[in-house]
């Protein structure tokens, strides 16, 4: 019984006395003065922000108000160790111990005549002589905004998308562009929520320098007899792009510039051609180009030149039975291939970079599969796939795979390419299709050489003088790009990929 009333003792003369605290008196510290909300756009919700604030002293404290120094006005909001407000009073903090607090903000710039604002507040502690705030600081911009209209029970307008293998509709969030909407100018950034469809007869243009984001599960869907010119050019400065069209998701913060899958795609559907794309970066999507064709038509389903897609969940460009021509394209990183020519069809590309560093999980597909079949669908025929002074690598052994059903065409040459593969156990040494001593499909290729690239699982696909792709290219294929995707001449002697080599990261 001694021993319980010695240990009590000990145990109350251990609390705190009475819980007295002492004012703040000015004397906290905090993780940061400055709070960086990153850019966002009108009217869309940051990410959560985290600021700590520190008592050092060996007093308990008590602070006499926490608040927005725009008050109830203001556009951010606070969470103060779990209470969500914009004003707090009497807030205890312990001797040598921290609080947390939150710091979100949506900003409504509908008023407001500038397309973007730097909008500016900041969290007071106590007031008076006492008185210590941290700023808070997030770039706004002004966006137009595509989304599907609300029905009258509540639920969000639909398109269809597709349909499954027994002929029913797939349906999903979206809504059909008007006349009006047709044309995606650079004078402000587009945010798209849903499916944007292009209806038939229709053309969407997107002129140099614009930039679309794209919310969750949204994309373009170009529909049979529409189509799609994306027009970007050149940009001086390599920074601003001024002239380069962007695709990407909508959240803006720097945590999510590498984060694949954030939306859906761009959908060329069967029965749309003379597709053409111009000095285009798409990233960050879960198929970048998904392109349907019938294997029939002797019009291109898309012209592609002078473009960068990467980061896709899935493929970059995936296509089916279609017909696309492409010059300086460069496919990187993606969770499955970054080009993919199903059932069938008709390719060319020249002086391209299809190189899969992906870097976000165990990939087992090639970078470049090509084939002529599929396991739900009759065969179609490969009715060419050329691939000319281009580079097939990536970080898997074997870059690229082909696949014939032995019935239909599977017509394919690469002439003065770099093919990764690295065939271990021989594996596929009796398959006649990797015979790269035929030069009826092989003609001066160089397996498994030194690509040499700056920073390739940062899709940085540029290559260094010691590369083994330098002086490689053939300078027929070359006067078909006279330019590489720097508008460095490649005439006289080309290199192979997108890029001419450079000395060090710095030259351009």
């Amino acid at each position: 019984m001694l021993f319980v009333i010695a240990l009590f003792i000990i145990w109350a003369s251990s609390c705190r006395k009475d819980f007295e605290y002492a004012p703040s008196n000015g004397h906290l510290t905090f993780s940061r003065d400055t709070v960086f909300l990153d850019t966002i756009f009108s009217t869309i919700g940051s990410s959560t922000y985290t600021l700590k604030v520190y008592n050092n002293t060996r007093d308990d404290v008590i602070i006499p108000s926490i608040r927005l120094r725009n008050g109830t006005d203001s556009y951010y909001r606070l969470n103060v160790d779990g209470v969500a407000g914009k004003s707090f009073q009497n807030i205890p903090l312990y001797a040598q111990d921290s609080l947390f607090i939150f710091v979100e903000t949506t900003v409504d710039l509908t008023y407001n005549p500038e397309n973007t604002i730097l909008y500016t507040d900041a969290i007071q502690f106590d007031s008076d002589n006492n008185l210590q705030q941290v700023e808070l600081v997030t770039l706004v911009k002004d966006a137009i905004f595509l989304f599907p209209k609300t029905t009258s029970d509540g639920s969000k307008e639909t398109i269809v998308l597709t349909y499954n293998d027994d002929g029913e509709e797939i349906r999903t969030e979206g809504f059909a562009l008007s006349d009006g909407e047709l044309t995606f100018s650079n004078e402000k950034p587009y945010v798209i929520y849903g499916y944007a469809l292009v209806p038939d007869n229709k053309r969407l243009i997107v002129d140099a320098g614009a930039r679309v984001y794209f919310h969750k599960n949204s994309g373009i869907l170009i529909k049979n007899g529409a189509s799609l010119s994306i027009n970007g050019s050149y940009s001086n400065d390599r920074e601003l792009l001024e002239g380069e069209v962007i695709f990407e998701g909508d959240r803006l913060e720097p945590d999510y510039s590498n984060i694949p899958g954030q939306w859906g795609g761009v959908w060329i559907e069967n029965g749309s051609i003379n597709n053409t794309i111009e000095y285009l970066t798409i990233k960050n999507a879960n198929i970048g180009l998904y392109i349907e064709g019938n294997n029939q038509l002797q019009e291109y389903s898309l012209e592609i030149k002078n473009t960068q897609i990467y980061n896709s969940s899935n493929y970059n460009i995936y296509a089916r039975s279609a017909h696309i021509t492409g010059q300086n394209v460069v496919l990187g990183g993606a969770g499955n291939s970054s080009l993919s020519c199903n059932l069938g069809g008709r390719y060319n590309f020249t002086h391209s970079t299809i190189a899969n560093y992906w870097s976000g999980g165990y990939r087992t597909a090639a970078a470049l599969q090509i084939d002529n079949f599929s396991t739900s669908e009759t065969g179609n025929d490969l009715l060419s796939a050329n691939f000319k002074n281009c580079i097939i690598d990536g970080n898997g052994s074997k870059e690229i795979s082909l696949n014939s059903n032995g019935t239909n065409l599977f017509n394919f040459s690469f002439n003065n390419c770099l093919i990764k593969f690295n065939d271990i156990g021989n594996q596929s040494s009796t398959n006649p299709l990797y015979d790269f001593d035929n030069e009826s499909m092989y003609t001066h290729v160089l397996i498994n050489g030194k690509t040499a690239f700056f920073a390739p699982l940062y899709n940085d696909f540029r290559v260094a003088l010691d590369s083994d792709v330098v002086n490689m290219g053939n300078t027929t294929f070359a006067q078909e790009v006279p330019e590489d995707l720097l508008k460095t001449d490649r005439t006289i002697r080309p290199d192979l990929g997108a890029y001419q080599a450079i000395e060090n990261i710095s030259s351009q």
